[in-house]
């Protein structure tokens, strides 16, 4: 399975940007290249929709790293857990955006 995050962004070029600069920072932090991907923009009554697929070394980097405040977040789950830890972390990069974990296979 794939872990992906659903994007709801009103600002889109702005909000890509800063979340695209979050995940840089992850990625530098972990060591790690080409960690994940956006896809392409959909936009619907003034919001725009995106996603973003997680690979798994930077999702296992994440995990490990952050493991201590990834579950102090809210949520039952651990994947509810992970989503809030990362709705916060690109919160406080100035990212306003609402966000949602999803799973493909």
């Amino acid at each position: 399975m794939k872990t992906v995050l659903e994007i709801s962004a009103i600002n889109y070029d702005q909000e890509k940007e800063c979340i695209t600069k979050a995940l840089d920072e992850l990625q530098n932090l972990c060591k790690v290249e080409g960690g994940y991907h956006l896809s392409n923009p959909m936009s619907r009554f003034g919001w725009t929709f995106f996603k973003i697929w997680l690979r798994p070394n930077l999702l296992f980097c994440i995990n490990e790293k952050f493991a201590d405040m990834i579950k102090k977040s809210k949520g039952q789950k651990s994947e509810e857990k992970f989503s809030r830890f990362m709705s916060d972390f690109f919160e406080s990069r100035g990212c306003n955006v609402k966000l949602k974990l999803a799973e493909e296979t």
